[in-house]
């Protein structure tokens, strides 16, 4: 007998529709697996065959071949169990073929028949909606997950193999999983860190605060101390709200890696991404032999901070060129490329020398000529060039802090941020990929970022002194807007270009 099962396997970041069809025919007991099956997929015929036997049904000790089509794709993870088994049972004619119309199944199997979790249901979820499946019988841990995606598809959890097996003959009856509500997935999320924390810093409070207004990339360079790491964890707290769309696209890369970055099912914080410098290339950009989103997807709009990024093997270091410029990353293998968003705010820190005193009022630097010109030389001038913000921090005086009261919460700075990043969105509303004045190309550079003379005066000298390249000309232009639009202005002005190129001057 041959039955044909729906099944469902995460595909980068997306779903894809797999026919899961059994087949159960006279020959020496055999169970064989096809279709470009990875070891976990394999491996599922003692899972199901352990499964069935344990849950009371009888195994069917015949051949047994299983094929999982399309053919042409890599299928991986323990997904498959349940649906294999459900085929086993059909193509034995235990369940009826009108039972399996229309209906999904993804689900890993222990050999008591549990079901359990299973990674990238919300992407499957979608892709399965989008392909005309009416029900989807998922594993009972997926639940929270799903009900993010149970709009227009009716989700049925279970906890056992005979359970499953129970409601397709009708013998038992299962609530369907309900739509979780727009109003409840939208609670804005809390942080357990605030800007009202931070003494001093007036200044680099200032850029970041630009940086999140406008989705700027930020270079923090000063000693050891000096409060770059502490305000860097800060920016995410201030970033705009996320959208329902954006939270949907950040929590199915979450869902595809099994990881949470607040431990809800939904994505509401920003992420905030700090990968330590020992990471490779591949954990940072994304790879593996099946691809995998790496440290700059799970950025994805939110937050990507590299501390001492001296540090970091300098060939890690330049696979941020394409990403920082293209807001993806296309990873390609000998069968198959696949492509993961990627658009995020880079924030570096680094020390200035190897001591990290160099410049210090306090300390005296020990680093000679040779050596700090070796430091610095470990980061490219191209990568420097994608920064859009360079800051000197200074390591802060007694006085400073020891002042009491506390400054503006990120509350209050994000609301100031919302206020500007909704000016923007009315401004590129249609233009598809482009949300923010950090993400302009050149036609829109051209567009909204013009200058009258006195201001193009300013920004040529700034030029002529800093010797800046023409991109470093167009990360000052955006800047210049970003600041313009914090003032609710519809000009650049030329105090807002002045103020932008300062913002350049620190570069090395």
């Amino acid at each position: 007998m041959l039955a044909k099962i729906q099944s469902c396997t995460p595909i980068g970041v997306s779903g894809l529709l797999i026919d899961v069809e059994v087949d159960v025919s006279l020959g020496l007991p055999t169970f064989a697996t096809v279709g470009l099956p990875d070891s976990a997929v394999r491996e599922n015929k003692d899972r199901v065959k352990a499964a069935i036997k344990n849950c009371g049904y009888e195994f069917p000790n015949r051949r047994i071949t299983v094929n999982l089509a399309p053919a042409d794709v890599k299928k991986e993870g323990a997904g498959f169990d349940l649906p294999t088994a459900i085929g086993i049972l059909a193509a034995t004619e235990l369940l009826p073929e009108e039972a399996l119309r229309e209906v999904c199944f993804v689900g890993e199997l222990s050999l008591d028949g549990s079901v359990r979790h299973v990674k990238g249901m919300l992407p499957m979820l979608i892709a399965a909606r989008d392909g005309g499946v009416k029900r989807f019988i998922i594993p009972e841990e997926n639940c929270d997950e799903a009900a993010i995606g149970a709009s227009g598809i009716e989700v049925v959890p279970v906890r056992s193999l005979p359970q499953a097996v129970e409601y397709l003959l009708g013998l038992t009856t299962l609530m369907p999983l309900p739509a979780a509500s727009l109003q409840d997935l939208l609670q804005k999320p809390g942080y357990s860190v605030d800007f009202s924390e931070v003494k001093g810093q007036a200044h680099v409070k200032r850029a970041l605060e630009i940086a999140a207004a406008g989705g700027h990339n930020l270079l923090m360079q000063g000693p050891p101390g000096s409060g770059k790491t502490m305000l860097a964890r800060r920016l995410s707290t201030i970033l705009p709200d996320m959208s329902f769309d954006e939270a949907i696209e950040t929590t199915k890369i979450y869902s595809v890696t099994s990881a949470r970055s607040n431990g809800t099912a939904l994505q509401l914080q920003r992420p905030f991404r700090s990968p330590h410098h020992t990471i490779s290339d591949a954990g940072l950009i994304g790879g593996g032999t099946v691809p995998r989103p790496g440290e700059v997807s799970l950025a994805h709009n939110g937050v990507l901070f590299l501390d001492e990024l001296p540090e970091f093997k300098k060939h890690v270091l330049e696979v941020l060129r394409q990403p920082l410029e293209d807001g993806n990353v296309t990873i390609s293998r000998a069968n198959m490329a696949l492509s993961f968003p990627a658009r995020f705010i880079l924030i570096v820190a680094m020390n200035p020398c190897p001591c990290g005193y160099l410049g210090d009022r306090r300390n005296s630097c020990t680093c000679n000529s040779a050596q700090i010109q070796r430091y610095q030389s470990r980061i490219s001038g191209p990568l420097l060039d994608r920064i859009d913000l360079h800051l000197s921090v200074a390591a802060l005086q007694f006085d400073e802090m020891s002042e009491t009261g506390s400054g503006e919460s990120s509350e209050t700075i994000r609301k100031r941020v919302n206020r500007t990043r909704s000016l923007q969105s009315e401004r590129f509303i249609e233009i598809p990929g482009i949300n923010c004045n950090g993400q302009m190309k050149t036609r829109e550079i051209e567009k909204y970022c013009r200058l009258d003379s006195r201001s193009q005066d300013i920004l040529k000298k700034g030029m002529e002194r800093l010797r800046l390249t023409a991109r470093g000309y167009h990360r000052i232009l955006k800047i210049a807007r970003t600041i313009a639009d914090m003032e609710q202005s519809d000009e650049i002005r030329s105090a807002h270009v002045a103020e932008a190129i300062q913002f350049r001057r620190n570069a090395f």
